[in-house]
C-alpha cells in the first residue's frame, strides 16, 4: 500500500494552523495591552474583526503560495515570506473595512500592534516547525526502504539527485544495477549496490523494500514484466518518465484525458488559482483603461469626425484563444477610403513580401496632409498612432476577456 503525498497547502497543513493561531494570539495580547486583560470576544466589533482576520488568512492560504518550499527557505526568505503573508491579509482586512465603513471604528494601534507582534512571532514559530519536521525526517526510523534500480552510467546521477533532496520520508537503502557491472564494486556515491542484472527480483526478495524508485536508459522498453514482479511482491514502484524528455519540451504535468494517463508537455501550465489572479488583474486593468478610454474619446471623437465623418472606431476580426474569432477595437486613424487608395500605393510598400502594408507619410491616415515645421505629418491620425492612444478602446477587449494585458 503506498500513500500519496499531499499537495497544494494541505501539504503544509501545519504551518497554515500556526499562522492561524498566532495571528488569534497576537489579536488577543494586543488587546490586553491596550485595553487591560479581558476577553475581545465578547465586544461584538472586536469579535467580528477576529473572523474577518481569520477569513483573510484563508483567503491568502488559498490564493497565493504562502507555504510553497517552506522547508526549503532559508531565514532572509522567510522573513520576505512572513512579511508578504502579513502584507496580503492586512491590505484584505482593509478593503472589508473600507467596504462595511468601519474603518474608523478599529484601533489603528491595535491593528499596528497586532501585526508587527505577528510578524516577529509567526517568524519564530515558522523556523522552529521547520527544525522539527527537518528533524523528524533526518532519522530513518518509520521512513520507506527506497530501492534505486537503474544503469551503471546514470547511478551518479540518480543517487545524488534523489540525495540532495532532505525533505522526504524515505531512505536509499540500496542500489541494483540494470547492466552488468564490474562484480568488484560493492557500493557506489556511498550506497550499497545488492544485485546486478538478470538477478534483481531474487536480491530484492531477500532484502527490506518497501519501494522501487526505476530509472532506466531511455532505449530500452518498458520493463512490464519486472513491473508486474514487483507490484505482485506487494512493492511500489515509481517509473521515472523525465528520461523520456527532461528539458526539451518546457513544463510536464501527468494528466488524465479520458480512461488515457498522459504526460502532458507545455511551455508554460498554470494553477486555476494563477488564472483567477490574473484574470482579476485583466478586470481590475480594463475597468480603469475603460474610464480613461472615456475620457480620451471626449477630446479625439470631434477631431477625428471632423477631419474625416464616420465612425470613431475601427474593428477588425482578430484570432484568440482557441482560434476564436473576436472583433478588437481601436480609434480609427484612417480615412474611411484607406483600403481603396491602398491599391494606388502598393509599389511604395516597405514590406518586400506583400503580407503587411507600411509606407512613410501614408496619405491614408487622417490628417497626414497637415505638416510641423520639420515637414512631418502632424495630423490628429498620426498623433494618435505615434503616442498608442489609437489602442485604448482595447481595454473593452480586455474586460471582455478577449485579450489580456500580459501574455495570453
Amino acid at each position: 500500500m503506498y500513500k500519496k503525498e499531499k499537495k497544494g497547502w494541505l501539504k503544509h497543513l501545519d504551518f497554515m494552523i500556526l499562522d492561524l493561531v498566532v495571528f488569534q494570539l497576537c489579536y488577543i495580547v494586543s488587546f490586553w495591552i491596550l485595553r487591560g486583560i479581558s476577553n475581545p470576544y465578547r465586544i461584538v466589533l472586536y469579535r467580528y474583526q477576529a473572523i474577518v482576520y481569520l477569513i483573510c488568512q484563508l483567503i491568502v492560504v488559498l490564493f497565493s503560495e504562502s507555504y510553497k518550499n517552506v522547508l526549503r527557505r532559508g531565514t532572509a526568505a522567510e522573513v520576505t515570506s512572513v512579511f508578504r503573508y502579513l502584507l496580503s491579509v492586512e491590505l484584505l482586512n482593509l478593503v472589508y473595512l473600507f467596504s462595511v465603513h468601519q474603518i474608523y471604528m478599529i484601533s489603528r494601534l491595535q491593528t499596528g500592534l497586532t501585526a508587527v507582534m505577528f510578524f516577529i512571532v509567526s517568524l519564530i514559530v515558522r523556523q522552529a516547525n521547520k527544525r522539527r519536521v527537518l528533524g523528524t525526517r533526518k532519522d530513518s526510523k518509520g521512513q520507506r526502504s527506497l530501492m534505486v534500480i537503474t544503469s551503471s552510467r546514470l547511478v551518479d546521477e540518480v543517487i545524488k539527485n534523489l540525495s540532495d533532496n532532505s525533505f522526504h520520508d524515505y531512505f536509499i537503502s540500496g542500489i541494483i544495477l540494470m547492466d552488468q557491472a564490474s562484480a568488484d564494486v560493492k557500493e557506489m556515491s556511498g550506497i550499497p549496490v545488492l544485485g546486478r542484472g538478470e538477478n534483481i527480483l531474487f536480491y530484492i526478495g531477500r532484502n527490506w523494500v518497501d519501494e522501487v524508485f526505476l530509472y532506466q536508459p531511455d532505449n530500452l522498453p518498458y520493463p512490464i514484466e519486472m513491473v508486474d514482479s514487483l507490484l505482485n511482491m506487494g512493492i511500489t514502484v515509481h517509473y521515472c518518465i523525465s528520461a523520456l524528455n527532461e528539458n526539451r519540451w518546457g513544463t510536464q504535468e501527468v494528466e488524465k484525458i479520458g480512461n488515457y494517463k498522459v504526460l502532458t508537455n507545455s511551455l508554460r501550465i498554470v494553477s486555476i488559482r494563477e488564472l483567477a489572479f490574473k484574470r482579476a488583474v485583466d478586470i481590475a486593468g480594463g475597468i480603469v483603461g475603460c474610464i480613461l478610454t472615456g475620457i480620451i474619446f471626449i477630446f479625439i471623437a470631434p477631431m477625428i469626425y471632423m477631419k474625416s465623418p464616420g465612425p470613431i472606431f475601427f474593428t477588425q476580426v482578430r484570432i484568440g484563444k482557441n482560434g476564436k474569432q473576436f472583433r478588437m477595437y481601436k480609434f480609427r486613424s484612417m480615412y474611411m477610403d484607406a483600403e481603396e487608395r491602398k491599391k494606388a500605393l502598393m509599389e511604395q510598400n516597405k514590406i518586400q513580401d506583400g503580407m503587411m502594408f507600411k509606407m512613410d507619410d501614408d496619405p491614408r491616415i487622417i490628417g497626414s496632409e497637415k505638416k510641423d515645421k520639420n515637414g512631418r505629418p502632424a495630423g490628429i491620425g498620426n498623433f494618435i498612432r505615434r503616442t498608442s492612444l489609437d489602442e485604448f478602446p482595447q481595454f473593452w477587449n480586455v474586460l471582455k476577456g478577449e485579450m489580456s494585458l500580459v501574455g495570453t
